[in-house]
């Protein structure tokens, strides 16, 4: 009986001491910060910076308990939500933010919990949002500034974060757009600028190209002008050339002159087959018919014109 109440005790000694060992052991992670509490007082902030290592620690069982904490970065996805710009536009924009628990203690002070910190800091960024985005243009969200005033939306919202124990590593808007029911009437109006872009572009076209016809135009009257002087001028100069030569030639040998007319005469005078010639056949004009030497028939008709 003795023995084996001995050994029922022992058996709840040990469950006891493993039960008390168990409870007064703990593990802090790698990517975990933990805080070490004793009736609701703070004991210990544990593997917050990196004097405190991770890994297997002590603590009284049943008198502390531990609460830990996430090391990494959280995530933080904000509703999309309407705003309104300095120039009077309406804008929904939708943008997350990224934090990271810095200080355990405060944190659990502020927030206790991550949901509740959540809670903070996304109505810390909204009211940020709201407050930079108020005083900026629509196109200095969308495209000029965004990144400059991201930045300062994040610092604005860290001097609020800090207050909670967390710090927020990035910050940004994801998408930046006029809410459905002003879009078609912006696209229409973007519509109206663009056509009206284009019309003149077509019309400043058009002018440039009447100018350039005018101008060619010009130049080929010009051109033809001169090409008709120069060519008269030529032609003049051919004739008098052509003048010359043959008063130069009339002057040498008159009778070849009168001879070379006359076949000219003939062959221009008898052209064709259906040639008719109403004049006397002693006439002056055939005289090279009746004389190789030309000479003028007895009582014919007057010289051949050709032949003066």
């Amino acid at each position: 009986m003795n023995a084996q109440a001995i050994r029922t005790g022992s058996a709840v000694v040990a469950a006891a001491l493993a039960l008390a060992f168990y409870a007064s052991v703990f593990t802090v992670g790698q990517m975990q910060q933990a805080l070490v509490l004793q009736f609701g007082r703070v004991r210990a902030v544990l593997n917050q910076t990196g004097e405190d290592k991770p890994g297997l620690y002590f603590k009284l069982p049943f008198v502390e308990n531990v609460v830990l904490f996430d090391k990494r970065v959280l995530d933080l996805d904000l509703p999309v939500q309407t705003l309104l710009t300095a120039d009077r536009q309406n804008l929904e924009v939708d943008a997350f933010a990224r934090y990271r628990i810095v200080d355990p203690l405060r944190f659990y002070q502020s927030v206790n919990n991550v949901a509740l910190a959540n809670q903070r800091l996304a109505s810390f960024t909204n009211s940020s949002l709201r407050n930079v985005l108020a005083r900026s243009t629509r196109d200095a969200i969308v495209k000029t500034e965004r990144t400059r005033l991201m930045n300062q939306i994040q610092e604005d919202v860290n001097r609020e974060a800090k207050a909670l124990g967390v710090q927020i590593v990035d910050l940004r808007m994801t998408r930046v757009d006029l809410p459905a029911q002003n879009s078609v009437a912006v696209y229409r109006r973007m519509k109206t600028e663009r056509e009206r872009e284009a019309a003149d572009i077509r019309a400043n076209g058009d002018q440039i190209a009447a100018t350039i016809k005018a101008k060619a135009d010009r130049d080929v009257t010009v051109i033809l002008a001169d090409a008709t002087q120069t060519a008269e001028k030529l032609r003049g100069q051919g004739d008098a050339d052509k003048n010359r030569i043959l008063a130069e030639a009339f002057g040498k040998d008159a009778g070849f002159f009168s001879f070379y007319r006359s076949m000219q005469a003939y062959e221009t005078g008898l052209k064709g087959n259906e040639t008719r010639l109403v004049m006397s056949p002693n006439s002056d004009f055939f005289r090279y018919f009746s004389d190789p030497q030309g000479k003028a028939a007895q009582g014919g008709a007057p010289p051949c014109p050709a032949d003066r």
